[in-house]
């Protein structure tokens, strides 16, 4: 009886109405990440794209780095006549799933060997699109959430962003295999369609009004631009904090935007990716988020994020081992396990803090600041070296270097906690 009451406690607050709303957009933000970061990789190297080519498509994720220049636009500008019927953050919710499903569309209509500019055009206009369609999200589901309810929400939003991820990854994988790459990115916006039925069910999101704005430009940019950065930098720590978020997914996000290139270089099949990777990957993400969670209310915050940061160092090396081993399904299906794992409980964890970082009255703007610093450097390094490092050391030794990389993050992290910087509770303010 007492296992039962625990279970069913330890339960309750993801099936909360706040945390299911953030289930439902997680499956949304997944979406467009997913079409650029792993569908498009696969499809590139399909179609005989050279490494160097492959990976500077990285370029198009590189967008999401650039949120913070137009997330003040969504805190403070009202969508005209559609904001007034049913507010401003749904509105600006229903204008962005147009236009990233219309952006996939189009990237799906392409060839990439007739013109790889004009692909490289629609990639990055996804890319645009996911990114603005991100910053609605994650201000409506903070902004849902209760202050004790965002360990949860946050490991709710890593659920619906993975199943969502899944979804589109394996299902694109499926349908492209059988019925061409067009009708598999047609599909993919189907997946917008529970964010818009939680938006509609759970209402507009209430938060503190914005200061009032006063007359003229440099008034419109001091009280949307500067107040929001001037209010997070202002705080204790807060630069050191701000290092840490610019570094510490340095490691993995080189790691993974070649993951795809990698596998297919392996020699691993569409459908071997598809039920291996994703597939089982998805049952280590869902465990890991469970875990995740379990650890933040057990550990605290900031000793569950720091072993999650130690984690994820982990798992780079595990692709290095991969490496060394060749075509094995097992090891396949044992490294992406891991790394699935690892970044689930991180997802928790991390997305917790830094969305606990964000005040209301700005929850667009900082918390664009905060997660679009925490890839820019590894998907700008990415981008630029990271196919050239991989004809050059071969697959073993940029898989060590990735985990090399992702050690100033934990380290950075530890001296926070060291120096009192993070509070080991449900509130971590810099």
């Amino acid at each position: 009886m007492a296992s039962s009451r625990s279970l069913l406690a330890a339960v309750k607050p993801y099936v909360e109405a706040g945390p299911l709303g953030a289930l439902a957009l997680g499956m949304a933000s997944g979406t467009p990440y997913t079409m650029i970061a792993a569908t498009l990789t696969t499809r590139l190297a399909e179609s005989g794209i050279d490494k160097k080519s492959v990976t500077a498509f990285g370029l198009a994720l590189l967008v999401y780095s650039f949120k913070p220049l137009w997330a003040p636009l969504i805190d403070r500008a009202r969508v005209p006549v559609l904001a007034g019927l049913i507010g401003q953050r749904r509105a600006w919710l229903l204008v962005c799933v147009i236009m990233a499903s219309a952006a996939i569309a189009w990237l799906g209509a392409l060839d990439p060997t007739a013109d790889i500019r004009l692909f490289a055009a629609a990639a990055i206009t996804v890319g645009l699109a996911g990114a603005t369609l991100d910053i609605v999200i994650d201000a409506i589901r903070i902004e849902w959430l209760r202050d004790d309810q965002m360990g949860a929400g946050s490991g709710m939003t890593q659920y619906g962003w993975r199943l969502g991820a899944y979804l589109v990854g394996a299902g694109a994988l499926l349908i492209a295999a059988r019925g061409g790459w067009g009708l598999a990115y047609l599909a993919a916006p189907l997946l917008f369609a529970p964010a818009l039925v939680a938006a509609a069910l759970m209402g507009e999101p209430q938060r503190p009004p914005a200061p009032p704005s006063g007359k003229g430009l440099a008034a419109a940019l001091r009280d949307s631009i500067i107040a929001p950065l001037a209010d997070f930098l202002g705080r204790k720590g807060a630069w050191i904090v701000l290092a840490f978020v610019l570094v510490h997914k340095l490691g993995d996000t080189v790691c993974q935007l070649s993951v795809r290139l990698f596998y297919n270089d392996l020699g691993f099949s569409k459908d071997e990716v598809a039920f291996y990777d994703v597939s089982l990957g998805l049952v280590g993400m869902l465990a890991g988020i469970f875990v995740g969670g379990f650890l933040y209310r057990r550990m605290g915050l900031a000793g569950s994020v720091l072993l999650s940061l130690v984690l994820m160092a982990a798992t780079n090396a595990g692709y290095a081992l991969l490496a060394l081993i060749g075509r094995d399904v097992w090891a396949l299906a044992a490294v992406q396990g891991f790394e699935n794992f690892a970044s689930g409980i991180g997802g928790v964890t991390i997305g917790a803090w830094l969305a606990l970082l964000c005040d209301r009255r700005f929850t667009a703007t900082q918390f664009a600041l905060l997660s679009s610093a925490a890839a820019i450097l590894g998907r700008a390094f990415s981008s630029g070296t990271a196919g050239a490092l991989i004809e050059r050391l071969g697959y073993v030794d940029f898989y060590w270097l990735t985990t090399a990389l992702a050690l100033p993050g934990v380290l950075i992290f530890a001296w926070l906690w060291r120096a009192g910087l993070v509070l080991a509770d449900d509130r971590a303010p810099a």
